[in-house]
């Protein structure tokens, strides 16, 4: 009864942030036009989302800047371009990887940035790294997130130190992260009771990152939300690596609070979304995605395959499972 209650209902505290450029640029090497960008970000201040992540905060010593597009980088003077002094609700993140960056000199401090939060993605065995990032970017005065990594992967065990970690850390957002899209609602509601047990103890918000391979994101997003879990990852057409993401459209259609409107999503599809999808652009739910996400397994060779254009999903098969 109680779950059926939070689904009906909606909660004030529930927060919804557009990844489209950051996990959709894994598709195109980031390269969106200006006026893509700027339509998303006035799309998403309509549409009433609480974050646009621009994308990655990466080094330019270890990513060539030849072969990504800016927002790979997404330097302060390019964010500025377009959100301007950006007064509205609509706040700005950035992704940092822990070991792909050079966060001590390419995150400046919050008062003279346009960033708003800092978003560490790591995998559990580069915990500390990670805690190292989150506190520095506290002490700059930005809000936080730590994204675990591939956590379908992860002993329990490892996981339950992780969580303490970071329940001790100055972190504001701790993300379970469906790195593989291998994640089943029954599993995302024990996972989602796990966060929310540290949230709890250490006041913490617990958050949602799902991909598609198994054609669950949406189901595993608010199946987190029916538990507890405040702050969801979706992307417009459900732009993203490999299978894509929780679809920005399901999901504002979703959720009850009255804020959020679905029509400048409809329009940005139209405009937008349809057509990178006319230039070739490949994204979304296919079988490749579907075999590598049942193996729990990252979709690397899938997104080779498909782009390969093969179609011999049976031997595909056959060479997951001498892998796994």
């Amino acid at each position: 009864m109680e779950e059926s209650k939070r689904i009906i209902d909606y909660r004030p505290e529930i927060k919804v942030l557009d990844a489209t450029i950051r996990d959709g640029g894994l598709v195109n090497s980031f390269y969106f036009t200006d006026e893509f960008v700027k339509d998303l970000f006035e799309c998403n201040k309509q549409s009433g989302v609480d974050y646009m992540e621009f994308g990655y905060k990466a080094s330019k010593k270890l990513f060539d800047v030849n072969k990504f597009a800016k927002w790979k980088f997404c330097d302060e003077d390019d964010i500025i371009n377009v959100v301007g002094d950006n007064k509205g609700d609509l706040k700005v993140a950035v992704m940092a990887d822990v070991g792909r960056c050079d966060y001590k000199n390419d995150i400046i401090d919050r008062s003279n940035s346009a960033i708003d939060m800092v978003r560490v993605a790591t995998y559990i065995n580069t915990m500390p790294a990670a805690i190292d990032m989150i506190e520095d970017a506290h002490r700059k005065g930005y809000e936080t997130t730590c994204n675990i990594m591939a956590v379908s992967n992860a002993k329990e065990s490892d996981l339950d130190v992780a969580l303490e970690m970071l329940g001790k850390s100055p972190v504001d957002v701790i993300y379970i992260v469906d790195s593989y899209g291998s994640i089943y609602p029954e599993q995302m509601r024990f996972l989602s009771d796990k966060y929310l047990e540290v949230g709890e103890k250490y006041g913490k918000q617990i958050g949602i990152h799902a991909h598609n391979n198994l054609n669950l994101a949406f189901a595993n997003t608010i199946e987190s939300v029916s538990r507890g879990v405040n702050v969801l990852d979706a992307t417009i057409g459900s732009m993203g690596r490999g299978a894509g993401n929780c679809a920005m459209e399901l999901l504002l259609g979703f959720l009850k609070n009255p804020k959020y409107n679905l029509f400048p999503i409809l329009d940005f599809t139209e405009k937008h979304i349809n057509k990178l999808k006319e230039e070739g652009v490949v994204w979304g739910y296919d079988i490749p995605y579907l075999l590598t996400g049942r193996l729990n397994q990252h979709p690397s060779a899938a997104i080779d395959f498909t782009k390969e254009k093969r179609k011999d999903y049976s031997e595909f098969y056959h060479n997951l499972l001498d892998r796994d």
